[in-house]
This record gives structure tokens, C-alpha cells and sequence, in this order.
């Protein structure tokens, strides 16, 4: 359980992004807010939360079984039609009989179960924290999509007022008849289709926006470049040796292969005698309406009566079922076992994966630095070959294309580049709350909420009724692509 969760974050301390947001300057949209933000109004994790409170409550109700149990009965009886002969049967009774049953013994079951239930808190902890990596690594790719689409728009608008001011320069050249109708044409041309790339990237940076809402809660408002990503493996060996000990997925399969071992020894209890002890007391008032006995003598109107047992149950013949379940539970145990080498081999794979995903982003960001460089020098060539007769219109327009083309996939391998380090950082199970340092207050901890329910009895107790924690975003004003955009660090 999250009880050990010190040792946890112990382990995790050293390579915790926590560091580095926390150094950041606090902006009214930052990515450590957008994280704030999402942890604490995203309808996923909320409800993700509430079901992890479902499975502590298996806890107290396998725990129950072997508490006493007591029950009470009240009868009242009208006799409307007495038997003849029965001189001494009374025209109404008032009983009552409490009984109180313990259970002794019971082959084990009852133990197992609470362990087999606490093992599944313990799993289904994992599987929260496996909840809030992703809604992360959720909210990391949509505002790095926010920043990546508005920096797209940001080049594909400047290209179109330079191909604005292209075009006015050559149709000035075409009327003092230093250029031709097909210069002055290629330029159109190419402006149309700047324009038409404009609108698709405003069209994308819409998406992303909208996107943005629907994970984060609010709407993404000039969104500030990310910090970079700390305790970054050095080796795809490496990152997997860390991922194996920590992905909440893996140690999450773990457990339940805990839990359905412990699950045979449950079924196994089937074909083991029970003991317990029942108490029983009874109160029976004939108010008033029972005759005498034969000789005059008064009978007794109310009296108690008590008793107690020990009660010893030795199943001989059940029709095969406790056999049956244990061999079910055994193959549920055997599903489980290779549901956790199946997790085991996702872990590696998407750990694997993402390393390579990573390191080749960075590269091509490299690439694409340079490309964009060349790109800017060919372009400023370009114009001044023209200036004396070297180049045609056209061979600017190309030159003009090239290093859009160049700065976009710089950007998009910006975004990439993050986005996989942060993927990896999850895959490898570094990055949920507790790695994040993350503002807003406490971080919820489901143990809180386990130790508050675990030794709770009373039958009577309840909750409050649930009210949603998340935010709606229907009164968030539709997304659009006017807002300012800035390019990717």
C-alpha cells in the first residue's frame, strides 16, 4: 500500500521532475499549472479515485465474515381460532429472540480473503498512479501541440506577408516591364497557397486548443516554453532496469498475481470444517390470555429462555463445486500470472520505444536546426543572385518554401522531442504527482482514504452523497487561432 509511499518517493527523489518545475516562476499559464490544474478537475483522475475508494472498501467487507454477528426478532401473534382441546393456548403472544453467532473457524477462507483484498488496495493504488502518468503525459502533448501549432501559424503568417510584399514588389516590376506576366503569376500562385496553409495551421491550432479544455479544464492562454526534463536515463538498458522496479502497470499485475494465488487457498477452504459459537435468548409474553393448567393451578403468562452451541460443520459431499472453484481459481491464477509477463513485456517494449523515440527526435532537431540555417542562407543567396540578374522570381519562391518547410519540422521535432522524454519518464514510472511537485495543496493519497474505511463496523455508517469534483467546460468560450503565438525553445 501507499503506506510505504516514502520509501517510493525515496527511490524516485534523485530523478524527480519536481526539481525543476519547482524552480520555475510561477505564470498564470505554465505546464506546472496546466498539471495543477488537470490533477485537480480532470473528470478521469476524479473518477479513477472514486473507484480506487470501491476497492478499499473489499477490505471491511471480507473483514466482516469474521466479526459476530447479532440479529433480533419480535413476533406478535393474534389467535383468532384457538384449537378446542387446547385448554391451556393463549388468545395472543408477544416474543422476541435475539441471536448472536461468532465465527471460530472457518479453514482459512475468511484470512485469506482480507489478504487477498488488501493485496488488490494495494494493486489498485498502482493502478491509480498509473492513471495520473497518463492524464500527465496527456496534458504534456496537448500543450506542447498548443505551443508547437501556434508557433506553426506564427511562421505560416509571416511567410504570407512576405509573400504579400513579393507580390506587390513584382507587379511593380511587371508594370516598369522589368519582370513578366509569369513572374507576377508564380507569385499569386504561391501566395494563394500560403494562405491556404495559414488557414490549415489556424485550423490545427483550433484543435489543439480545444483539446487543451477538455484535459486541462480552461482554456490555454500564452502558454510559456517548458522546462527541460531532468533525470533523463542514459541508456534504453537503463531506463528499463528503472521502469521494472517502478511502472505502476507492472507492479499493478504484480499484486493481482499476489491476490489470485491467495484466491486458491480461499476456494480451498471450501472442504474445510467450520466452527462457531451461536448464543440465543428468547422473551415470550402471552399478555394476559393463557388459561390454567388442569388442576386450577395459574400457568405462567412470560418467561425467558437461553441457550448456547458450538456448532462444528464437516462438508463429506458437495457435488464437486469446492473442486471446481479451486480449479477456476487456479486458472484464474494462471491468466493472472501471464497478464503480468504480458504487462511486463509492454513495460519493456514502450520504455524501449520511447527511449529511441526520444534520442531521435533530438536528433533530427539538430538536422532541422541546420536545415533551417542553410535554408535562411540560401534564401538571403537567393535574393541578392536576383538583385543582379541571376535568379528568377521563382527561385525565391522555392527558397522562401524550403525555409518554411525547414522551420516547421524544426518545430514539430521540438514538440516530439519533449513529448517522448515525458513518455518515457511515465513508461519508467517517474512521473505522477509525487514526481511533479505539483502546486494547488495536498496531493491526494488514496491510503488516506483506505486507513479511514479498513476497521470501520458499524452498519449505519455512510458517506456523504458524491458530488462530481471535476469542472465543466460548457461555458468555456469556443477556441479560435487569434491568439499570440511564439515559437518553441
Amino acid at each position: 500500500m501507499r503506506g510505504p509511499g516514502a520509501l517510493r518517493t525515496a527511490l524516485r527523489l534523485g530523478a524527480a521532475l519536481g526539481t525543476v518545475l519547482a524552480a520555475m516562476p510561477l505564470r498564470a499559464d505554465d505546464l506546472r499549472d496546466a498539471l495543477t490544474s488537470a490533477y485537480a478537475t480532470n473528470p478521469t483522475i476524479q473518477a479513477a479515485r472514486a473507484n480506487q475508494r470501491a476497492v478499499d472498501e473489499g477490505v471491511p467487507l471480507a473483514r466482516s465474515n469474521a466479526l459476530p454477528s447479532l440479529s433480533g426478532q419480535v413476533n406478535f401473534v393474534e389467535f383468532i381460532k384457538r384449537n378446542p382441546v387446547a385448554f391451556t393456548a393463549p388468545l395472543r403472544a408477544l416474543s422476541s429472540q435475539v441471536n448472536m453467532g461468532v465465527p471460530v473457524y472457518s479453514g482459512g477462507a475468511v484470512r485469506n480473503a482480507i489478504e487477498a483484498a488488501e493485496i488488490r488496495v494495494e494493486a489498485g493504488q498502482q493502478d491509480l498512479r498509473g492513471t495520473e502518468a497518463g492524464l500527465f503525459s496527456q496534458v504534456v502533448a496537448a500543450y506542447m501541440d498548443v505551443i508547437r501549432d501556434s508557433a506553426i501559424v506564427g511562421l505560416n503568417r509571416n511567410t504570407v506577408q512576405v509573400l504579400e510584399v513579393n507580390l506587390r514588389a513584382t507587379t511593380d516590376r511587371y508594370e516598369i516591364g522589368d519582370l513578366t506576366r509569369t513572374d507576377v503569376a508564380q507569385s499569386q500562385s504561391r501566395l494563394a497557397l500560403a494562405r491556404g496553409d495559414l488557414r490549415t495551421a489556424e485550423v490545427n491550432l483550433l484543435s489543439s486548443r480545444e483539446r487543451y479544455v477538455q484535459i486541462v479544464g480552461k482554456a490555454p492562454a500564452d502558454l510559456a516554453p517548458p522546462p527541460p526534463l531532468p533525470g533523463m536515463p542514459a541508456s534504453p538498458d537503463e531506463a528499463v532496469d528503472f521502469a521494472l522496479e517502478h511502472n505502476p502497470d507492472l507492479l499493478a499485475a504484480q499484486e493481482r498475481s499476489k491476490a489470485a494465488k491467495i484466491d486458491v487457498r480461499v476456494a480451498e477452504a471450501a472442504k474445510l470444517p467450520t466452527v462457531s459459537v451461536n448464543t440465543q435468548g428468547a422473551y415470550q409474553n402471552t399478555l394476559g390470555t393463557l388459561g390454567t393448567i388442569p388442576g386450577g393451578i395459574p400457568a405462567l403468562q412470560q418467561f425467558t429462555t437461553a441457550q448456547a452451541s458450538v456448532s462444528l460443520s464437516l462438508p463429506l459431499f458437495q457435488g464437486g463445486r469446492p473442486a471446481a472453484q479451486t480449479r477456476q481459481a487456479q486458472a484464474r491464477e494462471g491468466a493472472a500470472l501471464e497478464t503480468e509477463i504480458a504487462t511486463e513485456r509492454a513495460v519493456i517494449a514502450s520504455v524501449r520505444s520511447a527511449f529511441a523515440q526520444w534520442r531521435a527526435a533530438n536528433e533530427i532537431i539538430a538536422m532541422n536546426q541546420t536545415a533551417v540555417d542553410a535554408a535562411a542562407l540560401s534564401l538571403e543567396g537567393v535574393k541578392a543572385e536576383n538583385s543582379v540578374g541571376n535568379r528568377t522570381i521563382l527561385n525565391i519562391l522555392d527558397a522562401e518554401q524550403e525555409l518554411l518547410r525547414a522551420q516547421v519540422q524544426l518545430v514539430a521535432a521540438r514538440r516530439n522531442a519533449y513529448v517522448a522524454g515525458f513518455n518515457l519518464l511515465s513508461a519508467m514510472g517517474k512521473a505522477d504527482a509525487d514526481d511533479l511537485g505539483l502546486d494547488g495543496g495536498a496531493l491526494y493519497d488514496p491510503q488516506t482514504n483506505y486507513e479511514r474505511v479498513r476497521h470501520r463496523i458499524f452498519d449505519w455508517d455512510k458517506d456523504p452523497a458524491p458530488v462530481a469534483q471535476s469542472t465543466r467546460t460548457v461555458d468555456t468560450p469556443a477556441q479560435d487561432a487569434t491568439s499570440p503565438v511564439k515559437s518553441l525553445p
